[in-house]
């Protein structure tokens, strides 16, 4: 395996409410999936999870260096025991690993990534 990079993200979640709340299903149809959408609506912390998935994608988008990912290529999802996972859409992604973590408090969501390729 051969590194590629790490990325880091904070973000505030008041900032993607106040983004949900102006722009509604054309930000959240922009930014997330439908899979992660529908798991966030499932979430007591609806706006918190929605930043964490942020944080992470854009975390995602820093560790990779590929300025051609969009926000439909990477879906954050979780594995059975809960851990976060990165998932690569749209044929995208071929050979790379992605290893997140996210957290949340009530004001902010933070991620972390380190991608590496295989070969």
């Amino acid at each position: 395996m051969t590194f590629v990079g790490t990325g880091v993200d904070i973000t505030e979640v008041r900032r993607i409410r106040a983004a949900v709340e102006k722009w509604g299903n054309d930000f959240l149809r922009r930014i997330f999936t439908d899979d992660e959408l529908k798991n966030a609506k499932n979430k007591n912390s609806f706006y918190q999870h929605l930043a964490g998935r942020f944080a992470a994608k854009e975390a995602v988008f820093k560790a990779a260096g590929d300025n051609s990912l969009s926000w439909q290529d990477i879906q954050i999802n979780n594995d059975q025991t809960g851990k976060p996972v990165c998932l690569f859409l749209n044929g995208r992604g071929r050979h790379i690993n992605v290893y997140i973590s996210i957290s949340h408090v009530k004001t902010y969501a933070v991620a972390s990534a380190v991608v590496t390729k295989e070969g």
